[in-house]
């Protein structure tokens, strides 16, 4: 294995903390509640935390903008960590965070409940993430219950499970969707664009204690990724216990992708686009590029965010009309900002 440039990797640490930083810093300062609440204001109000009766720029910069971008950074850091490690795992670059299937089955969960009315919650956590999670989880446990023959875990099975079992659950949510009213319809599409709107049902922190852990996981086992890499007999020569491996990754990565999932839904190309994307910033190794990828990550969904938010605002601007203050889903913002990315880098054979 290469040594690692241990003056690179601290310089490249710092670059993506500070750009980690400054996104965090400015967001009290971005969003469409209104536009006469910058940065200056928003942070001009700190000293009224804790008060029950607080300005509106601190209302609109710490109780709506912030978390709203903590969550979309949360969200972004899980979402890249897992695009590495299963492009890694599967040594396939189109693998995502949702190959395995873990967004069908949670849109399933989460399209069951609105199906059926649940609007219940439990400890603050409303029946459609819940029921969400809990179809991710389902996913998970069925793909590494039928990928255990040998008693060794095969990329070919774990994608094909994955994809079978998606499919599957793609067909259900069809299903569900032509038996609900038209008011459920809109609902399940609302929630199946993806979006970060749901930060009122549930706080972003909330999810630390089970993402957390996952991340460092999955950022430790990067030595390990790197012989993985150069194929399974040399990596098991090296000390490397190649089903541990897969195992662990798959079940950190799956985790904290549920999680996502459960919260904001379905969010496309972050886990493809910025890990390619940060690899040919930093290059393929993966103590590098792990890191660096989760800072990306949270940095591309946040500003991702950002625009969805003003996005109405500036094409009023631009046509002279009024077309009010409306959120686009934060699934079509990474759609049209990651696929040309993508072409770029498919055209420069960058993948």
């Amino acid at each position: 294995m290469t040594p690692l440039d241990r003056k690179r990797y601290v310089r490249l640490l710092a670059t993506g903390i500070l750009l980690l930083a400054g996104v965090i810093l400015i967001s009290p300062g971005i969003g469409s509640q209104s536009k006469s609440v910058g940065v200056v204001d928003a942070w001009r109000e700190i000293a009224h935390y804790g008060e029950k009766a607080v300005p509106i720029p601190y209302q609109i910069g710490f109780r709506l903008r912030l978390p709203r971008t903590l969550l979309a950074v949360e969200a972004g850091i899980t979402l890249a960590l897992a695009g590495v490690v299963f492009q890694t795992l599967f040594r396939n670059a189109l693998a995502t965070p949702y190959t395995l299937g873990i967004a069908s089955g949670g849109s399933l969960g989460a399209l069951v409940a609105i199906r059926l009315g649940l609007a219940t919650t439990f400890l603050g956590v409303s029946s459609i993430t819940l029921t969400a999670f809990a179809g991710s989880l389902a996913v998970i446990g069925i793909v590494l219950l039928f990928t255990r023959g040998a008693r060794r875990l095969t990329t070919n099975e774990l994608l094909l499970a994955g994809v079978t079992l998606g499919m599957f659950c793609s067909a259900m949510m069809m299903l569900v969707t032509s038996l609900s009213s038209a008011r459920q319809t809109f609902e399940i599409i609302r929630w199946m664009m993806g979006s970060l709107d749901t930060i009122g049902n549930l706080q972003w922190s909330s999810n630390l204690p089970l993402m957390v852990p996952c991340w460092l996981v999955l950022i430790v086992s990067a030595r390990a990724l790197n012989q993985y890499v150069l194929g399974d007999e040399l990596a098991h020569t090296r000390g490397v216990n190649v089903v541990r491996l897969q195992l662990v990754c798959v079940l950190a990565a799956s985790l904290s992708t549920a999680c996502v999932v459960a919260i904001c839904g379905p969010i496309g190309f972050v886990g493809l686009v910025v890990p390619h994307t940060t690899a040919l910033l930093v290059g393929r190794d993966c103590r590098i590029l792990l890191p660096m990828s989760a800072m990306l990550g949270g940095v591309f969904l946040a500003v991702c965010d950002w625009i969805s938010q003003l996005a109405m605002v500036w094409a009023g601007a631009v046509s002279g009309t009024n077309l009010g203050l409306a959120v686009l889903p934060i699934g079509v913002i990474t759609a049209v900002v990651g696929v040309p990315i993508f072409l770029v880098l498919l055209h420069r054979r960058a993948l």
